[in-house]
C-alpha cells in the first residue's frame, strides 16, 4: 500500500473516531426538546426544553457480572429513525387513538449492546438493549440524575424497597432531599423555570422496579431491589407479609439478548398536560394476545371497604350467600358489570380452591349470570402462585370473570415476573386481573389488556384508619400516579365530611371532602375496573347520586384537561361515544371557573350537573342537581366549595 493511501486511510479512521466521540444530538419532532449525549470514558446525557435545562450530567451504565456497559464505550454505528403512527388501545382508559410520534437515535457499541434514545414532543426516554446471547447477571444499573437544585418535588417517599407503593406526596425542594431519603416512581419535579419533569419507567419485564435515592449534592441515584434469596413470614400476618432476610448481590439474572426497561422522562410546562400523557403506554411492547373480544371493562360493587354493612334486610349481613345476592341485585339494578368477593370467601386466605360453608359460590355465579353481573374473586399472591395454573383452571370452570390479586408488596425481579405469569395465565382462561398491594403500572397492560387496573395508590381505603386522605392528596394523584396508568383508588363514599366532622371508623368509614368531590372521581380517575366502594344500602338511600355514577363510563375515546394545577384543582372533560362527561375537584380552597363547551360537536346536549350544595361547607353531603340544554357556544360557571367537587353528564340530543 502506498504512503498516500495509508495516510488517507489513517485520516479516514481518525475522522470516524472523532465523529463518534463528539456529542450526539436528538431533537423532538417540534424541536422544543433537545437531548445531548456525550461519549467519553462514560455515557452522559442532558435534556433541555426550549433551551431551559431540565436534566444535566445524567450518567448511565449497566453493570453486568463481568463488564460495565457504558464504561469506556466504543461506538461503532449510529442510526436515526422518525416514527409517526397511531396506536389504538384495546382498552382505552384515556383515549381511543394515541399519536405515537418521535425521533429515535440508536447508538451501537462494540461490546454487543445498544443505547436507544427517543424524543417525543412531551418527553424523552432511553433504554439499553443487549445482544450478548447467554444468560447474564445484572449487578446494578446506574442512572445518576442532576436537576436544577432549586427544583420543587412531589416526593412519594418510601421507607423500604419492600413496598405497596401507597404513598403521600411530600412537597419539598430537591436540594433538601437527604442521602437516606428515597422514593418510588412516578415522581414529579418542577424546575425553577416552571417546567414539569415526571420520571417513571415503561416496558418492565423480568427486571426489578427502579427507586430514586438522594445524595449530599442534590443528585438522584437509581437503586433497585436485589434478587430475593430468602424471605420469612411475619408472625402477625404469616399469610401475606414477609421480611426479606437474605438477598443475592445482584438485581437480575436474565437473558443476555433483550431490551431493558425504558427510563421515561415526561416534560411539559403545563401541569394539565401531565394527565393527557400516554408515554408509558406508547413505550411498552404491543399486544401479546390473539383474542381480546372477551375483555369487558366495567364498574364493580365492592364489599370490603364497607365491611358488608348492609341494612334494612331480612337476613344477617356478612360474608354469606344472601349478602352477595343483595350485591348482585344492586349491581343489576344500576347496570354495574361486576361484584367482588373480597377477603373471607375462601376456606382460608391460603386455601383458594374452596369456599366457607356460608358461601354457595355456584349459586351466586348462576344468579349473577341471570342478571348479567360477573363475579371477581380476591386472592393472595403467594398462595395463588403456588398452584397458579390449576387454581385458574378451577376459576374458569366455575365461571368466574376475574381475580383481584393482593399483597405482593415487592418490586424485585421475581415479583415482576409474577405479574406477567398471572396476566398470561389469566388471559389464557379469559379472566380479568386487578393488582392490589402492587407497584405502579409499567406498561404490562399494553401487551395484556386483561389487566384492567392497579392499586399502588393511597386510595379511599385509608379512610378506614386515617384522617390523611385529604382533598389536596386527591387532586395530586391525577398529575403523578395516574400518569403511569390506571389506578384503583376505589371511590364512591356516600358519608362525606369536612374536617371538623370527620371521624375514623373502620367498619363504617366516611370520606374527607364533599359528596360531589366523590362523584367527580368517576370522571377524573382512570380505571377500567372502577369500584363503587360504599355499601348498596347507602347507595339505595341516595338514588340520584347512584344513578348519576351508574351512567359514567369507565373507558374513554377522548380526554381534555380543561384546568389543572398539581395539588390544587383539576377539571377534566372526557368523551365516550356522542356523550361528554366533566369532573372537577379542588383541595381545601373554594374555586370558581368559567368553562366554555367549544369542544362539543354541533347540536344540542342535555346537561345534568351535580354540584356542591349551598351548605356543603358545613355538611359535605349537601349537593344540588341541575339540568339544562347546552351547545358548543355555551359557557358554564363551575363553583366548588372547600374540599369540593363538580360533575356533569352531557348527552347528545
Amino acid at each position: 500500500m502506498s504512503k498516500i493511501k495509508s495516510l488517507f486511510l489513517l485520516l479516514f479512521i481518525s475522522t470516524i473516531q472523532v465523529a463518534f466521540s463528539q456529542t450526539q444530538t436528538l431533537f423532538s419532532p417540534d424541536e422544543n426538546i433537545k437531548i445531548e449525549i456525550s461519549l467519553s470514558d462514560e455515557i452522559i446525557w442532558s435534556v433541555s426544553y426550549q433551551d431551559k435545562t431540565i436534566v444535566e450530567n445524567c450518567s448511565i451504565a449497566l453493570e453486568l457480572e463481568n463488564q460495565i456497559l457504558g464504561q469506556n464505550p466504543n461506538l461503532i454505528e449510529t442510526k436515526n429513525n422518525i416514527v409517526d403512527q397511531i396506536i389504538e388501545p384495546i382498552v382505552s382508559h384515556k383515549t381511543a387513538k394515541i399519536q405515537d410520534h418521535y425521533k429515535e437515535l440508536i447508538l451501537s457499541f462494540k461490546e454487543d449492546y445498544k443505547l436507544i434514545f427517543r424524543a417525543y414532543n412531551d418527553g424523552v426516554a432511553y433504554k439499553f438493549s443487549t445482544g450478548i446471547g447467554k444468560e447474564v447477571i445484572v449487578k446494578s444499573e446506574k442512572m445518576e440524575i442532576e436537576l436544577p437544585k432549586e427544583s420543587t418535588t412531589f416526593f412519594p417517599e418510601e421507607e423500604s424497597l419492600y413496598s405497596h407503593y401507597e404513598r403521600y406526596y411530600k412537597k419539598m425542594i430537591l436540594k433538601d432531599i437527604q442521602p437516606k431519603q428515597f422514593c418510588s416512581l412516578p415522581v414529579l419535579f418542577q424546575t425553577p423555570e416552571d417546567v414539569n419533569l415526571l420520571i417513571t419507567e415503561a416496558d418492565l419485564y423480568d427486571y426489578p422496579c427502579m427507586f430514586l435515592f438522594g445524595n449530599e449534592q442534590g443528585v438522584l441515584n437509581a437503586k433497585f431491589p436485589k434478587v430475593v434469596k430468602e424471605a420469612i413470614n411475619l408472625p402477625e400476618y404469616p399469610d401475606r407479609s414477609q421480611i426479606i432476610t437474605l438477598e443475592e448481590d445482584y438485581i437480575a439474572k436474565t437473558s443476555g439478548t433483550r431490551d431493558f426497561p425504558w427510563r421515561v422522562f415526561i416534560i411539559t410546562p403545563e401541569d394539565k398536560n401531565l394527565i393527557e400523557n400516554n408515554l408509558v403506554f406508547q413505550l411498552s411492547r404491543p399486544l401479546a394476545l390473539e383474542n381480546t373480544d372477551w375483555i369487558r371493562a366495567g364498574k364493580v360493587a365492592w364489599d370490603w371497604w364497607n365491611a358488608n354493612n348492609i341494612y334494612g334486610v331480612d337476613f344477617e349481613s356478612g360474608i354469606n350467600t344472601e349478602t352477595y345476592q343483595y350485591y348482585i341485585d344492586f349491581a343489576s339494578e344500576y347496570d354495574l358489570e361486576y361484584i367482588i368477593l373480597d377477603e373471607g370467601w375462601s376456606k382460608s386466605t391460603t386455601e383458594l380452591t374452596g369456599t366457607i360453608p356460608e358461601i354457595d359460590l355456584p349459586k351466586l355465579i348462576a344468579y349473577g349470570k341471570e342478571k348479567n353481573v360477573g363475579i371477581i374473586l380476591w386472592v393472595l399472591w403467594r398462595h395463588l402462585d403456588k398452584d397458579l395454573e390449576n387454581i385458574l383452571d378451577l376459576y374458569q370452570a366455575w365461571g368466574v370473570k376475574g381475580i383481584k390479586v393482593d399483597f405482593m408488596q415487592r418490586a424485585d425481579q421475581e415479583v415482576v415476573k409474577f405479574y406477567e405469569r398471572v396476566a398470561k395465565a389469566a388471559a389464557k382462561r379469559a379472566l380479568l386481573v386487578d393488582f392490589h398491594g402492587a407497584f405502579k403500572p409499567s406498561g404490562l397492560r399494553r401487551a395484556y389488556p386483561n389487566i384492567l387496573s392497579y392499586e399502588g395508590v393511597n386510595g379511599l381505603e385509608q379512610c378506614k384508619w386515617s384522617d390523611r386522605l385529604t382533598p389536596a392528596h386527591n387532586v395530586t394523584l391525577p398529575f403523578i400516579r395516574m400518569v403511569a396508568g390506571p389506578m384503583d383508588y376505589t371511590p364512591g363514599a356516600m358519608d362525606n365530611a369536612q374536617e371538623e366532622n370527620y371521624a375514623i371508623r373502620f367498619t363504617r368509614p366516611m370520606s374527607l371532602g364533599t359528596r360531589c368531590h366523590q362523584l367527580a372521581m368517576y370522571v377524573i380517575y382512570e380505571s377500567p375496573l372502577q369500584m363503587l366502594s360504599d355499601n348498596p344500602s347507602n347507595y339505595y338511600k341516595e338514588p340520584e347520586c347512584t344513578a348519576f355514577i351508574s351512567k359514567i363510563p369507565v373507558i374513554w375515546e377522548e380526554t381534555k384537561v380543561l384546568e389543572g394545577e398539581v395539588g390544587e384543582y383539576v377539571l377534566i372533560a372526557r368523551r365516550n361515544g356522542d356523550n361528554w362527561y366533566i369532573g372537577g375537584m379542588t383541595n381545601w380552597e373554594e374555586r370558581s371557573f368559567q368553562i366554555d363547551l367549544s369542544f362539543l360537536e354541533e347540536g344540542m346536549y342535555q346537561m345534568e350537573i351535580m354540584q356542591d350544595g349551598n351548605n356543603a361547607k358545613k355538611d359535605a353531603r349537601d349537593y344540588q342537581k341541575k339540568s339544562l340544554e347546552v351547545n358548543r357556544d355555551t359557557s358554564i360557571d363551575v363553583k366548588m366549595t372547600i374540599g369540593g367537587g363538580w360533575a356533569a353528564i352531557l348527552e347528545k340530543r
